[in-house]
């Protein structure tokens, strides 16, 4: 079977790890085509990867070779570019969050139907082996009833960080610290416990000179009558410190935490299982807050594109958390309780 091709769209920081990613599935995948508007960018992408370079995604559309596009570019890009890709008749991976606002993530998942195209939202941190066991606890009941979840970031983002580019921290195109920089942590929120119910939020701007927030703090209900809570911040003294969750049941006590929920600090049931044995193999060190899911996430787009299995993270899963996202901003901004699901 030929390899499935792809092209990436933003040469940034977070492309690395998708191009490690592919190159980790070499003879099932490959990059044909890269694009960005950096030309610094664009010749090292292009020169690490041997793929053909454009300028602009309409070029890359029109003379690519790629089954499939990548975007790694800013968060409120993805939507319009999704679109368009779709209407080229290219299968969509993109970087989460999908969207900066709840249309156009609805309106990528229908573009995406129209064209009978794939849209795949990024969410490589479910496949962190500490949160894999996490998972297959929850699945298998062994907490019995949830009564309480806290998730924590507390990460530190200078403002050199901000001032990198144009578009950082900007309601726009970027997102605060819950869209941008949290995203993967409140996937959590739905994809470990459950459906939310209701959540309440504070955000505040306590340091960094941006649009969006740079702190803030969230209460959920669970529709299973679950609380808990997540607190974030990207003012952490001096360098990031901690991105965990805690889980507490009638019959179980988990906490993943690290800098990135990589480590398994605490595993506690009343019964015991033949995996429990696994703990500790499953925490890593990590000096990265990416994580290293990003070659098992691909293996779910490879083999879905391959027509062998079901996308674990469509275009609908990655409304889930974006819903989330946007009624935590409904929340904060106009200082009440948002229930879900949000009007269609």
């Amino acid at each position: 079977m030929n390899p499935i091709s792809f092209g990436l769209v933003g040469c940034g920081r977070i492309s690395a790890r998708h191009i490690e990613a592919l190159n980790a599935h070499a003879g099932a995948a490959r990059i044909t085509d890269v694009c960005d508007i950096d030309p610094a960018a664009l010749e090292a992408a292009a020169e690490r990867t041997g793929a053909r370079p454009h300028t602009t995604l309409s070029d890359l559309l029109r003379n690519g070779s790629c089954d499939a596009v990548i975007l790694c570019t800013p968060s409120g890009l993805h939507p319009w570019q999704a679109i368009e890709c779709a209407e080229a008749g290219k299968h969509v991976v993109t970087e989460k969050p999908m969207a900066t606002r709840w249309q156009d993530g609805l309106a990528m998942v229908k573009a995406c139907d129209r064209a009978q195209v794939k849209l795949f939202v990024v969410k490589q941190n479910r496949k962190n082996a500490t949160l894999q066991l996490l998972k297959r606890a929850i699945a298998e009941g062994r907490f019995g009833r949830i009564y309480m979840v806290n998730v924590n970031v507390f990460w530190t983002r200078p403002q050199a960080y901000y001032d990198s580019a144009d578009w950082r921290g900007t309601w726009e195109v970027d997102g605060g610290a819950f869209m941008n920089q949290a995203s993967h942590y409140v996937d959590l929120l739905d994809w470990l416990i459950g459906p939310v119910a209701s959540v309440h939020a504070m955000t505040a701007t306590l340091e960094r000179d941006i649009q969006v927030e740079d702190t803030g703090v969230l209460s959920i209900r669970w529709r299973s009558g679950a609380l808990g809570s997540m607190n974030v911040t990207m003012l952490t003294y001096p360098q990031n410190l901690e991105g965990s969750i805690t889980v507490l049941g009638a019959k179980g006590s988990v906490r993943v935490g690290g800098v990135a929920v990589n480590q398994i600090e605490h595993w506690q049931f009343a019964d015991e299982r033949d995996y429990d044995s696994q703990i500790a193999d499953a925490s890593y060190a990590t000096e990265s807050v990416y994580g290293f899911g990003h070659g098992a996430y691909y293996d779910n787009v490879i083999r879905t594109l391959r027509g062998e299995a079901e996308a674990e993270t469509d275009g609908r899963e990655g409304l889930k958390s974006l819903e989330l996202l946007i009624a935590t901003y409904l929340s904060a901004r106009d200082g009440r309780t948002i229930s879900l699901p949000l009007e269609y």
